[in-house]
C-alpha cells in the first residue's frame, strides 16, 4: 500500500509538472539532435489491405528538452522502461499493453535513436500499431521523422504476422506524442507532400497546432486531434482517440472520445478538455 501511495504522489506530482514544463527552459542549444538525412525507402511491397497506425513518441528528457524538469525517475529520455510517455503508469507502452482493445505482438530495440518498437495487433479490426520510443536527446529529429512520414518524404516497411505492412509514410495515421520540442528549436527543412497521398495526422503536445501547423502541408494533411494550450501527453488520449478512427467515426466524435478520457484522468471539466484538444484546420 505504501508503494502504491509513493507511486500515485509521483504521478501527480509528474502530471502537474508536464503542464508547467513546455515553454519555461530553453534547451535549444543543450543538444545537436541528429539529422534524418539517411532515408528509409519503401523497398519492399506491403500489403495495402492492412492498416497501420505508426506513434513516434519523444521520451520525457529533463536534461535535452527544454521542460521544467520532472522527477528524475521519469524524466530520463535514454531509459524507456521507467519514462514518463513510455513505461509509466499511463505511458504509452504500459497503456496499451493493459488494453483489451490492442495485443502486443513483438516488442525489440529499433536501431540508433529508437531505443524500443513495439507492435500491436487490434483484437478485432484489421489494424497494426507500431509504436516507436526516440532518446529523448534526439527529439529534433522525432520530429522531423514524423513530419516527414507525414508528407511521404519518409517511407518504410515492417515485417510481421508474416506479412509486410506500411509504416511512417505508408500508414494511413501518423502520431507524434511528447514535448513540443518546435517551441525550441527551428527546422530547416520544407514538408512537402511528395506522392498526393492524404494522411492522419494526431499531434499530443503542447501548443501543437500553433507549432506544428506552419510545417504541415493543409492539402493533404488532415489533423484529426492536435492541442491549442499546455497539455499532458499521456497515452488515454491517443487510446480512445484511435478507438473513434477504427470504428470510422468523424473528426468531432474522435474528438469528443479523447476529450472525455483526458477529462477523466486529468480530473478536469469536459469543456475544458474539448477546448484544450482541438480538431480539424
Amino acid at each position: 500500500m505504501e508503494i502504491k501511495k509513493v507511486f500515485n504522489y509521483i504521478w501527480v506530482l509528474s502530471s502537474t509538472l508536464v503542464f508547467l514544463a513546455c515553454g519555461q527552459r530553453s534547451a535549444a542549444d543543450s543538444a545537436q539532435p541528429s539529422t534524418s538525412e539517411n532515408n528509409h525507402t519503401d523497398v519492399l511491397p506491403y500489403d495495402s489491405t492492412t492498416r497501420t497506425i505508426h506513434v513516434l513518441v519523444a521520451l520525457c528528457d529533463n536534461t535535452y528538452q527544454g521542460i521544467v524538469p520532472v522527477p528524475k525517475a521519469i524524466g530520463n529520455g535514454q531509459d524507456p522502461a521507467n519514462n514518463l510517455y513510455w513505461g509509466c503508469e499511463y505511458g504509452i507502452k504500459t497503456y496499451f499493453n493493459r488494453s483489451k482493445d490492442w495485443k502486443l505482438l513483438k516488442k525489440y530495440k529499433a536501431k540508433d535513436a529508437i531505443l524500443e518498437r513495439l507492435v500491436y495487433k487490434h483484437r478485432s479490426e484489421n489494424y497494426y500499431l507500431v509504436a516507436d520510443a526516440y532518446d529523448g536527446k534526439e527529439i529534433k529529429l522525432c520530429t522531423v521523422d514524423f513530419l516527414r512520414g507525414l508528407h511521404g518524404q519518409l517511407k518504410d516497411t515492417l515485417q510481421v504476422d508474416n506479412k509486410i505492412i506500411g509504416i511512417a509514410g505508408n500508414a494511413k495515421l501518423n502520431a507524434y506524442i511528447g514535448h513540443d520540442g518546435l517551441m525550441d528549436f527551428q527546422l530547416d527543412q520544407r514538408f512537402k507532400n511528395t506522392d498526393h497521398e492524404k494522411r492522419n495526422a494526431i499531434i499530443l503536445a503542447c501548443y501543437s497546432k500553433k507549432y506544428f501547423a506552419p510545417h504541415i502541408d493543409k492539402e493533404t494533411v488532415n489533423p484529426i486531434l492536435w492541442t491549442s494550450h499546455l497539455m499532458c501527453p499521456e497515452a488515454y488520449s491517443l487510446h480512445d482517440a484511435l478507438t473513434g478512427y477504427i470504428n470510422g467515426e468523424s473528426n468531432e466524435q474522435i474528438q469528443e472520445r479523447a476529450a472525455k478520457a483526458y477529462s477523466k484522468y486529468q480530473k478536469c471539466s469536459l469543456r475544458a478538455a474539448k477546448n484544450l484538444l482541438i480538431t480539424n484546420w
